[in-house]
């Protein structure tokens, strides 16, 4: 088994240094204004290659969820959540949710980012319930 760990990309390093600030950043399009996730080179919506880095409220809602009871990497041991979160902004991301999980559907619940550290010590943003 291996530990899962962040791809690093020229495109990427920009969110990864905001978020060591705990002030995640993400591409907005300077033609269009829709979110970019995950960064790249292009915007996905109208090509344009013009964009700014800019902060996230820091909100969303869960999209999708699962509790994995089966370890696939060894800085995940079991159980352990997934929640795919759709933020105020727009785009989808994918990560976890501390904190006490919610009683009955966790579907549509608001969420806020919470910055924690993985088992190889990488701070990572995870999301909390929101009150």
């Amino acid at each position: 088994m291996a530990n899962s760990a962040a791809v690093m990309s020229m495109y990427d390093e920009p969110m990864w240094e905001s978020i060591r600030a705990h002030d995640w950043h993400l591409q907005q399009c300077d033609d269009c204004a829709e979110w970019r996730y995950p960064p790249g080179p292009c915007c996905p919506h109208c090509l344009s290659p013009r964009s700014t880095w800019r902060p996230l409220s820091g909100r969303g809602e869960i999209a999708s969820w699962v509790v994995f009871h089966r370890q696939y990497f060894d800085n995940w041991p079991p159980p352990y959540n997934v929640v795919a979160v759709k933020l105020a902004e727009g785009p989808l991301v994918i990560s976890n949710l501390t904190g006490p999980e919610p009683e009955g559907s966790w579907i549509g619940r608001p969420v806020a980012v919470a910055y924690g550290t993985d088992a190889a010590g990488t701070l990572i943003p995870q999301m909390r319930l929101a009150e």
